[in-house]
C-alpha cells in the first residue's frame, strides 16, 4: 500500500535541500528538515501502535505538518483538530476518538497553550520546534490504511469522524497539484487550516507532492494576507469569505487591485459563487478565480473549473479525473433536473468512525456517496450547486434556493457577504438574510429590500435582512449558518 509519506520521501530522495515550508516562528525547513522533524516526533511515540489515533490540536505551522507525518510513520491515523474550538467540542472528540497521543502547537497558538495546560500536557522541544505532548492509554482499532480522521465542522451531539485512507489523501493531493499545475517554482500560501480537508489535501499534501514550498500562517489576518499576496506568492486558495474581506480591505485603503507580479492562481471553495462577486474578484486579483466543490467526505474535491479570466460560468465545473457524479432527482428539488448530488471514485471516504449507521446512510453498496447537496448538471457536464438539501427553503409552497438570494444581496457594493436561511413560522418557512457590512456602513435592511426587489420573485425575498459587521464563522472563514438565527435572535421579530 502506498502511503502519504511516500510523497515526502520522494522529495527527500530527489531534492533534500529544497525549501519545503516556512511559518511564523521563523522556520524555513527543507524537505530534509521536515523529514528529520517528523522522525524525531515519531521516535517519541514508542507506545503508539499501528491502528492507534494521534490527535494534533493545532494551528498552521511546521510542527503541525511534522506531527502529521510522524503519526503516519508509526502507522497511526492522524486527527487534526483546530484548537479554536470550545473546550466542550474538543473534549467530545477526545472522548470519541480516544487518541493514544495528543500534540499541541503551543508555539503559535494561545488556544493550544490553554488546552495543553488544562489537559496536563508537558512541553517538549527538538528539531520540530516546541510542542506540548500528552501520552494516553488507548487501543488500536483502525485499519493501517486509514490516514486521517477529520471531524466535520458544525456537528452537534456525538462527533462525526470522517475516515480518509492514505489512497484518498494521496489522490486529493496529487489531483489538486495537477489541477493547479503546481511546480517547484511556485510558492503556495497556506492560510486554510491544515485541520480541515481543503488546507490539508489541496494545500499541504498537494505542495509536497509537487515540490512547492508553502508559507504557513496560523490565522487569517487580512493585513498579513494582503501583503503576503504581493510578496512572491503564486497560488492562493481560500473560501469566498476570505476573498470578500480582502477586497473590502483594499477598498478601505482606496485600492481597487491587488497589484501582485507573481500571483497566477486563485481558487475559491466551500461556498457558492455569484456572477457579480466573481467579476469583482477577478478584477481585483488580476487572474481568473477558479471554483471548486468538495467536502470532507470526498477528500476535498469532486469538481473544479479551469476557466480563463472573464468566463461568466459560476458552476463548479466538471468532475475531477476518475471522479463520477450523478443527480438523484427523486430527492425534493423542484424539477428541471435538480436533485441530490451523488459521487463515486477514489476520493470517497471509507466511512464514519465508529458509526456504521451514518456510513450506511451516506454510502450505497455501489460506492455512491450521497452528498446532501442539491444540484444539476448542465449540457457541458458541469455541475451547478444550489445549496444543501436540508437548507432548501419552501416558502408558500415554492422552493427557494439560498445561493440565488445570496447572489442578489451580494450584488450590492456595500455587502461584503450574505447568508440566507429558513425559519418555520406559523406553518410556513420564512426567508431570512444576514449580511456582513463594514462597521461604518450606513446601509439598512430596507435599503437592501428595495435593492433586491427587481432581482427576485416575491416568494424569494427575505422577510428580514439583518446587517452586522461579523457573521458567525468556522476557522476556515466559512459561515456557520446553523448559528445565525441564535446569534441574531434579538434582532428578529
Amino acid at each position: 500500500m502506498e502511503r502519504v509519506e511516500g510523497y515526502l520521501a520522494h522529495q527527500v530522495a530527489n531534492r533534500p535541500d529544497a525549501l519545503a515550508l516556512t511559518d511564523v516562528t521563523g522556520v524555513r525547513w527543507t524537505y530534509r528538515d521536515l523529514d528529520a522533524a517528523a522522525a524525531e516526533l515519531a521516535a517519541r511515540m514508542v507506545h503508539v501502535k499501528p491502528g492507534d489515533r494521534v490527535m494534533i490540536l493545532s494551528e498552521n505551522c511546521g510542527a503541525a505538518v511534522a506531527a502529521l507525518f510522524a503519526a503516519w510513520r508509526v502507522g497511526a491515523a492522524a486527527i487534526p483538530i483546530n484548537v479554536r474550538q470550545s473546550e466542550a467540542e474538543i473534549d467530545r472528540v477526545i472522548a470519541h476518538a480516544n487518541p493514544a497521543m495528543i500534540w499541541f502547537t503551543t508555539e503559535v497558538s494561545p488556544d493550544a497553550r490553554e488546552h495543553a495546560g488544562r489537559l496536563g500536557a508537558l512541553p517538549v522541544s527538538g528539531a520540530f520546534g516546541t510542542l506540548a505532548e500528552l501520552c494516553r492509554t488507548s487501543a488500536p482499532d483502525l485499519d493501517s490504511d486509514i490516514a486521517v480522521l477529520l471531524y466535520t465542522t458544525g456537528t452537534t451531539g456525538d462527533p462525526k469522524g470522517v475516515m480518509l485512507t492514505h489512497a484518498n489523501v494521496r489522490f486529493g493531493g496529487k489531483t489538486s497539484a495537477e489541477l493547479r499545475s503546481i511546480t517547484a517554482h511556485d510558492f503556495v500560501y497556506g492560510v486554510l487550516p491544515t485541520t480541515h480537508v481543503f488546507g490539508l489535501c489541496s494545500v499541504v499534501v498537494a505542495s509536497i507532492y509537487a515540490g512547492a514550498p508553502v508559507r504557513l500562517v496560523p490565522r487569517f489576518d487580512v493585513n498579513v494576507v494582503f501583503e503576503a499576496l504581493r510578496d512572491g506568492i503564486t497560488l492562493f486558495s481560500g473560501v469566498p469569505q476570505m476573498h470578500a474581506v480582502l477586497m473590502a480591505h483594499a477598498k478601505a485603503q482606496g485600492l481597487e487591485h491587488l497589484e501582485s507580479t507573481t500571483l497566477r492562481y486563485v481558487s475559491s471553495g466551500a461556498a457558492p459563487l455569484d456572477p457579480t462577486w466573481k467579476r469583482e474578484a477577478e478584477a481585483f486579483y488580476g487572474v481568473a478565480v477558479q471554483n471548486g466543490y468538495g467536502m470532507t467526505e470526498t477528500t476535498a474535491g469532486i469538481c473544479a473549473t479551469l476557466h480563463e479570466t472573464g468566463n461568466p460560468d459560476t458552476s463548479v465545473g466538471p468532475p475531477l479525473p476518475e471522479v463520477e457524479i450523478r443527480i438523484d432527482v427523486d430527492v425534493e428539488g423542484g424539477g428541471d433536473g435538480i436533485g441530490e448530488v451523488e459521487s463515486r471514485g477514489p476520493h470517497v471516504m471509507r466511512g464514519y468512525y465508529k458509526n456504521a449507521d451514518a456510513t450506511t446512510a451516506a454510502l450505497d453498496d455501489q460506492g455512491w456517496m450521497r452528498t446532501g447537496d442539491l444540484g444539476r448538471i448542465d449540457d457541458q457536464g458541469f455541475l451547478h450547486i444550489l445549496g444543501r438539501s436540508k437548507e432548501l427553503i419552501i416558502h408558500g409552497g415554492f422552493n427557494v434556493y439560498p445561493p440565488e438570494v445570496e447572489a442578489a444581496l451580494n450584488d450590492h457594493p456595500e455587502v461584503i457577504q450574505a447568508a440566507v436561511v429558513g425559519r418555520i413560522l406559523d406553518g410556513d418557512e420564512q426567508v431570512l438574510a444576514f449580511c456582513q457590512v463594514a462597521p461604518d456602513c450606513s446601509l439598512n435592511g430596507d435599503d437592501l429590500k428595495t435593492f433586491i426587489r427587481p432581482k427576485l420573485a416575491g416568494y424569494k425575498r427575505p422577510a428580514h435582512i439583518i446587517l452586522a459587521s461579523q457573521l458567525p464563522a468556522a476557522p476556515t472563514g466559512k459561515i456557520l449558518k446553523h448559528k445565525l438565527i441564535r446569534t441574531f435572535e434579538d434582532k428578529l421579530h
